[in-house]
């Protein structure tokens, strides 16, 4: 298998890391699913899930928007580098072929969930470990922001929620693209 290339440019003045001039940032993982579980800690999962879900629609939308202007991409041409960019940044493997192109419904499938591996593993270089639940409820606004922006002009208006989890015992994590 190739090894991706992503483009990852540091400002030598700033130290500020970018992707096709979008300013990125770069940590291990295990620091940020610890933070991550600290603040569902603290609002309560339900909540926590609620406002990820808002944000990361927002941010997935805001991405395709300009991501389509830097490398000139349309349709679901722009879903799917969205897909293989997030892909190549180490939450895990994200396979959108499940989605109709002309409804934006559809699945998803997560592969190697960064949530999933870090109960493996402290330090995240484990191979995951089942503990009953959901952990990746924090990708499921990603899939409609994206879609909603590729289906802007057709009026598309779509809601994601992982229906089954690695962290449940299944070989992947499913996510259900659905009318909103």
């Amino acid at each position: 298998m190739a090894k991706p290339q992503v483009p990852i440019e540091v400002d030598p003045e700033t130290g500020i890391w970018s992707t096709d001039g979008m300013p990125m940032l770069y940590l291990p993982r295990h620091s940020f699913v610890n933070n991550h579980l600290e603040v569902e800690a603290a609002l309560g999962r339900e909540a926590y899930a609620a406002s990820l879900y808002r944000s990361g629609y927002k941010s997935a939308y805001t991405w395709c928007e300009a991501e389509a202007k830097t490398h000139g991409l349309s349709g679901m041409t722009v879903f799917h580098h969205y897909m293989k960019r997030m892909s190549q940044r180490g939450g895990g493997l994200f396979d959108g072929a499940g989605i109709d192109p002309a409804t934006g419904l559809g699945f998803v499938r997560l592969e190697h969930s960064c949530f999933v591996l870090h109960h493996g593993s402290e330090l995240s270089g484990g191979t995951g470990a089942e503990t009953g639940s959901k952990l990746c409820y924090m990708c499921a606004g990603w899939f409609p922001g994206a879609l909603d922006w590729v289906g802007r002009d057709l009026g598309w208006a779509l809601s994601s929620k992982e229906v089954s989890c690695a962290g449940e015992g299944h070989d992947h994590c499913r996510f259900e693209v659905t009318p909103a």
